[in-house]
Parts: C-alpha cells; sequence; structure tokens
C-alpha cells in the first residue's frame, strides 16, 4: 500500500509540475501580447496625434481669416449703432463688444478643439470593432473627408450647380410655374451636332405691384434663384470653367478612352463633338429630351450622363463636408448650412435591363475610382448578380444586328441597386435611404413603390431626387409604359417617416414642397414619340426650362421596302387624342375589314402595336366568327408554332400580330401577302422588316399570284410623328395638309 501511494503521489506531483508550466507559458504569452498590443496602440495613438496637429494648424489658419471678416462685420456694427447713442455710450458698448468677442473666440477655440479629440477618440473606437471590409472603408471615408474639408471651394457664384439649387423660388416665377399654362419663353437654336434645340424656359408673371425684397437683417437681403437661360455651346474644353471637380480631372480623358474603345480620340480632344454639345445642355441644369440615340453613339451618352451624375454627387458632399467644418465651430444655425434634402438620395438612373445597368455602374466606377486609385465595395457580387444569362442567337435564320445589340448581356428587367458615393469609395447594395444613387428598372421599383392599399410599400426615397435619368426611354414603352407613370406620379411626395432627417440642414424650397421645380429630368431615346413628350410637359417641371431636340427625317423607313408593292395610307378624322382610339377602331370596322374579308385577300396579316386594341379587335373577331389565328407576347411557343403553319398553309384567313412580341421575339413569318398596319408602328424600322417578309422566297406557291399583293396603313393626324418616321418630314408634311383621305406609295425597281 505504502509503495502505492508513493507511486501515486509522484504522479500527481509531476502532473502539477507541468500545469505550473503552462501557466508560466500562458502568463509569458499574455505578457507579450499586451506588450505587443501597447506598441501597437502607441503607433496608433502617434498617428492620431499627428493628425490632430495637422487639424488643430489648418484651423488656426482659417480662424485667422474668419476673425478678419468678423471684425470688419463688427465695426460696421458699431458705426450703425453710433448713429443712435452718445460718446460715452458708443465707448461702453465697443469695449464690451469687444472683451465678449475675444471670450467667444476663446470659447469656440476651446470647444472645436474639445470635439475634434471626441472625433478621433470615437473614430479609433470604431476602427477596432468593425471587421476588416469596413475597417478599409472607414479609414478611407476619414482620409477623404480631411482632404475635402480644406480642399478650396471653387468659383460657387459662377457655377450652375450653386446657382441652381441655392436659392428659392421668387413669388412671381412659382406662380408662372404653378399654373397649368405657365408663363414661358420659346426659341429654337441651331448648333452643328445636335441639329434643332428647341428651348422652352419659364418667366415670371409681371407684377403691377412693384416688389419689395424682403429683408433677412440689416446688411443682407434676400437672394432669389436666377431665371433659366439658354444654354450655350462649349468650343474649348476647360475643366475649371466647366466647374467639373479637380479630384476627376486626371480619370475624364482615361475613362473617356477606354469607354469609346472602338473609337480614335485624339489626344487634345477630352470629349467628342456630340459629347460637348450634350454636356452644355446638361451642365445648365435644364431638362433634355434627345430622340436620337442609337447603338453608334450610345456609349457617347451613357458616358456624358455618368460624368454630370458623378460631378454633382461630389459637389453636395463637398459642400456637407465644408458646412460641417463651419458648424463644429460656430453654435448658430443659418440658411447659408442648408445643403440637404427630406431624404439622402439624390440621383435616380432608370434603364430597361441589367446589362445597361452594368455598363452605367462601370462607367461610374471609371470615373470616379479607376484601378488602383479608390475602391469599390461588393464587386464581386455585382459582377455576379449583373452579368450572365445572355440570349443565344440563333446562327441560322440570325436575327437582325440591332436585335443582337440590344439583348446583348443579362436582359433581366426587374433589377435595383443602391450606392454610396465618397472621394475614394463607391459602396454597392447599399440601403436606399443610405444611398446617393439609385439605378433600376421601373418594374423594379414598381415592385418597391407597390399600389394603392397595399401594406408593404414605401417611396420615401424619391422625394428629394434632384437628377432623373432615362435612358433607352422607348424600351420602356415597351415593356408596361404604365410602370414608369406609376413611379413618377410617386416622386417629390412628402414623406411618412423622417429616416433621421436634420431639419435645419434641409433646403427651404424642399420644406415648402419645391423639390419637383428643382429636379432636372435627362431623357434618351431613339424614337421622338409624343408618349414620352407628354412625359417632358406633363411631369417635369424645372423652373431652368427645357431642351428638346427636334431634327426633321430626311429619308423614311419606307426606302427600305425592296419588294415592289402598292403601300396605301387611309387618314381618318379624329377629333381628339382619347377619342381617336374609338374612332380608329370604327373606320376599320367599316372600311377596312370588309375588303379585306374576300377570299381573294387572304394570308393577310394584322399589325397592331397597342395591345389593348390587340384585344379588342382578337374579342370582335371572336364575336363575328372571323377565321383568324393569333399570336402575342403572352402566346406560348407551341400555339405560336401552330399559327403559323396555319396561316402559311390557309387554314386561317387572318394573322392577328402585336407589335410587343415582334420586338421581343422577331418571328419572320412566312406566307404573308396582305399587310394591315393597324396603326404606324412604333419603331419605323419595322415598317420595313415586315414589308420585306413577302419576298417570294417566303410565298406558298398554292396561297395566291405576286400581282395580288398590297400593305394599307391606318393613320391619323395624332400619328404625325410616326408618320414622319416611315415616310420622312416632307412627305407626311404633304399629306397632312392633303384633302384626299388616300395617298398610295409604291417601292421597288
Amino acid at each position: 500500500m505504502s509503495k502505492g501511494k508513493k507511486f501515486f503521489g509522484r504522479k500527481k506531483k509531476g502532473i502539477t509540475k507541468k500545469v505550473v508550466k503552462k501557466k508560466k507559458a500562458d502568463e509569458d504569452y499574455i505578457n507579450k501580447k499586451s506588450i505587443f498590443n501597447r506598441y501597437k496602440n502607441k503607433q496608433k495613438m502617434e498617428k492620431e496625434l499627428e493628425i490632430k496637429r495637422q487639424w488643430e494648424k489648418k484651423i488656426q489658419e482659417r480662424q485667422t481669416t474668419y476673425s478678419d471678416e468678423e471684425e470688419e462685420e463688427e465695426d460696421a456694427y458699431g458705426q450703425l449703432v453710433s448713429c443712435f447713442t452718445n460718446k460715452k455710450g458708443r465707448l461702453t458698448v465697443d469695449s464690451e463688444e469687444s472683451s465678449s468677442s475675444d471670450n467667444s473666440d476663446t470659447e469656440e477655440k476651446i470647444r472645436s478643439s474639445d470635439e475634434l479629440e471626441q472625433q478621433m477618440t470615437s473614430q479609433s473606437d470604431l476602427c477596432d470593432d468593425v471587421n476588416e471590409e469596413k475597417d478599409i472603408a472607414g479609414t478611407a471615408e476619414l482620409e477623404d473627408s480631411n482632404e475635402d474639408e480644406f480642399e478650396p471651394e471653387q468659383d460657387s457664384n459662377n457655377d450652375p450647380f450653386t446657382r441652381h439649387l441655392q436659392y428659392d423660388l421668387s413669388d412671381e416665377l412659382f406662380i408662372s410655374l404653378s399654373n397649368s399654362s405657365p408663363n414661358v419663353d420659346q426659341f429654337i437654336k441651331t448648333w452643328p451636332v445636335l441639329g434643332n434645340l428647341s428651348i422652352t424656359i419659364p418667366k415670371p408673371v409681371e407684377s403691377n405691384l412693384k416688389r419689395v425684397k424682403p429683408k433677412i437683417s440689416i446688411l443682407e437681403k434676400k437672394t432669389y434663384a436666377p431665371h433659366g437661360s439658354a444654354p450655350h455651346n462649349i468650343t474649348k474644353i476647360d475643366f475649371n470653367l466647366l466647374h467639373l471637380k479637380s479630384q476627376i480631372h486626371g480619370n475624364i480623358t482615361s475613362s473617356n478612352k477606354i469607354n469609346l474603345i472602338k473609337k480614335d480620340l485624339e489626344l487634345i480632344e477630352v470629349l467628342t463633338p456630340l459629347q460637348k454639345e450634350l454636356f452644355a445642355v446638361i451642365n445648365n441644369y435644364q431638362d433634355l429630351y434627345y430622340p436620337e440615340r442609337t447603338f453608334i453613339n450610345a456609349d457617347e451618352i451613357r458616358y456624358i450622363y455618368c460624368l454630370h451624375v458623378v460631378n454633382h454627387m461630389l459637389k453636395t458632399r463637398t459642400k456637407i463636408i465644408h458646412h460641417n467644418a463651419k458648424l463644429s465651430k460656430k453654435s448658430d444655425m443659418s440658411d447659408e448650412f442648408r445643403d440637404q434634402g427630406l431624404v439622402r438620395p439624390k440621383v435616380i438612373i432608370l434603364v430597361p435591363f441589367k446589362d445597361a445597368a452594368y455598363r452605367v455602374i462601370k462607367t461610374i466606377i471609371d470615373i470616379l475610382v479607376p484601378k488602383e486609385a479608390g475602391q469599390v465595395l461588393n464587386k464581386n457580387r455585382f459582377e455576379d448578380d449583373f452579368t450572365g444569362g445572355e440570349l443565344i442567337m440563333p446562327k441560322k435564320n440570325p436575327k437582325p444586328e440591332d436585335y443582337e445589340l440590344l439583348f446583348a448581356g443579362n436582359t433581366d428587367d426587374t433589377f435595383r441597386l443602391g450606392m454610396t458615393l465618397t472621394k475614394k469609395t463607391l459602396k454597392l447594395y447599399t440601403d436606399f435611404y443610405s444611398s446617393d444613387i439609385i439605378v433600376a428598372s421601373p418594374l423594379g421599383l414598381r415592385m418597391i413603390i407597390g399600389a394603392e392599399g397595399e401594406e408593404d410599400r414605401d417611396y420615401d426615397f424619391l422625394a428629394s431626387i434632384e437628377i432623373l435619368v432615362m435612358d433607352q426611354t422607348d424600351v420602356f414603352l415597351m415593356q408596361n409604359w404604365d410602370h414608369l407613370l406609376h413611379v413618377l406620379d410617386h416622386f417629390h411626395l412628402q414623406p411618412k417617416k423622417t429616416h433621421g432627417a436634420d431639419f435645419s440642414r434641409v433646403r427651404s424650397w424642399a420644406v415648402n414642397g419645391w423639390s419637383k421645380y428643382y429636379r432636372q429630368t435627362l431623357i434618351f431615346s431613339s424614337l421622338l414619340l409624343p408618349e414620352i413628350k407628354s412625359v417632358m410637359n406633363k411631369k417635369c417641371y424645372n423652373y431652368a426650362g427645357k431642351v428638346i431636340i427636334a431634327n426633321p427625317v430626311e429619308v423614311g423607313t419606307i426606302q427600305q421596302v425592296l419588294i415592289q408593292v402598292p403601300q396605301i395610307f387611309h387618314r381618318f378624322n379624329a377629333t381628339n387624342p382619347l377619342r381617336s382610339v374609338d374612332e380608329r377602331f370604327d373606320y376599320f370596322i367599316k372600311e377596312i375589314l370588309p375588303k379585306q374579308r374576300d377570299t381573294l385577300m387572304s394570308h393577310t396579316l394584322l399589325y397592331v402595336p397597342s395591345y389593348f386594341d390587340y384585344v379588342r379587335i382578337r374579342n370582335y373577331f371572336k364575336k363575328e366568327d372571323i377565321s383568324f389565328v393569333q399570336i402575342c407576347e403572352y402566346s406560348k411557343d407551341s400555339k405560336i408554332a401552330r399559327a403559323r403553319d396555319m396561316f402559311f398553309h390557309t387554314e386561317a384567313h387572318f394573322l392577328l400580330y402585336s407589335e410587343r412580341v415582334h420586338f421581343f421575339r422577331r418571328f419572320r413569318i412566312k406566307g404573308i401577302r396582305h399587310i394591315i398596319f393597324y396603326q404606324p408602328p412604333t419603331y419605323p424600322h419595322f415598317y420595313s422588316e415586315m414589308c420585306n417578309l413577302m419576298q417570294e422566297s417566303n410565298q406558298n406557291k398554292y396561297g395566291g399570284s405576286e400581282c395580288n399583293m398590297t400593305v394599307s396603313v391606318v393613320w391619323s393626324s395624332y400619328d404625325a410623328a410616326r408618320l414622319a418616321a416611315l415616310l420622312g418630314t416632307q412627305r407626311a408634311a404633304r399629306m397632312l395638309h392633303s384633302d384626299k383621305p388616300v395617298h398610295m406609295y409604291m417601292t421597288g425597281d
């Protein structure tokens, strides 16, 4: 027993020695770690103290300049007081004011230094708590704020950003804008590239009474927003004269060359001639409708509005940082520091597909943070979400070139993405209420906005939008125009929640509910359509005015029709745009359809642009038991194949064909001998595409003779823009002023 006990005791004693050694090793490790942490914290504190010294030095430099200005103001006030007091009183007042001002200066210095210490310590604590990614972004943002706070501001008096957003509207101008028919000046300018600019600028109403401007103080008068002025063409590129932020000067030339890699830009020319003229209008903060967007100039247009958006947001950010620095040294709040809206988002860019959004965001990245010049957070997630999913284009019977260019890339139309912009960092996938820029599709925003009566809906983020860009607006018409109108109806409404807004910093015109008069709207489209023009006239209220590019069409798409076939244009009288829908249907039923129901007129394709008209005609055909088949955007592939087969083999007299299915699918319908355009097509090149399908190679040899082929178009005076795109402006004008209701054209050899 004693030996066992001894053995057990030795074993236990050995274990305790090991435990003691382990504890000692742990203590040594902890001591080393604490020493290392102390050394690390010491380095960190030294860096913070160095930054603090630089801040204090720059603050003292600024305080000397501010103190000189304050002394001048005090002298002016003292001279004014001397007019109402005796000499003795004046001397006592001066002495009291000087002593109080000295005390206030010292208090402000102490307060500013204390606040700086608190800011530095709080920022250092936050940097310790967050993860690596947020730590990098936070330090970058801190460096940006240090640089921005002491960056000299540009000449604000001539800067169009300041002139457009800084001041309130005068009463006369507000009355003019709020009227149903505002008082405007209209004139036309002609520029080398853009052509004819139709300029409309609101002007204030004339008042018989002499208006006395209210005085804010004894030495200050109320300043109102200047009236809009016509844009001036840019002859020479000077970044300072164009009021572009200095931090992107070095990126403009390189990013534009990357953007236009297919074109050879000279080293002297920073912008193309089209970009110069577009920027002259955009930088004047006026609304713009440019209806001549093509796949050739699409990159130029995209780059120039992205440059304007980035420049606008950097100016907004710089102004807020400058005001924050000034407010840290002042306790009083004046209207000078009102620099924000009711919510944070300032810019919305609407595009139809994810591929278009991808190109927009990549352009913004190239302008703001090119390679190795900044950071883009969540970039990999963005690449995964907005790339891929391309349509497979058929090699046999290929689609038209414009179709392949339009539907290249990701064609998803349900998306939205928020971005926060700093000097050297771009954060993607941010919450809407902490975002500066939102890139989305109309459907993506419609799903958030919701409809009236729904519980889960939100549209407060649209309350303070300053720039709205709509690119490829004609595609919205093919998707669902009601989505766009629904989104536009929810702009600049009163927010239901505050969303953390500092109302002492909110601009007075935003509080008054005048935000819609300050919003700039940029519309880019490939077509001049009345639907888009009505948005410009009824949904855009910019007090600076609007510019519409309206050039005559010299060559219509009718000249691209290759077959020799008579093309008859039937005009019906329409009293107004609303009643023209019913009057068109009545004219078609009474004048066109009876002739086309003859057996000799089989293989007739009825092309209908509007889906509502399509449904109305379909119901009428079913009611009258007319032999027809139908193809629309909602038809299944099996039914489409069956309809095409029946139409080709004369089992159906009519083929009812919607424009939207042709836009999204571009079918090559065979067996067509007669075409009726219920309305001129939205896209003018669809007219020649459909007519050229009547070539002999696509015909059923048992379906009829070559002599029995016709094309008919039903139109009214409200289809003038579409008609001009088909025939050319001069021919369309002659038809509009002619007394004859029917006109015929013949194409081919």
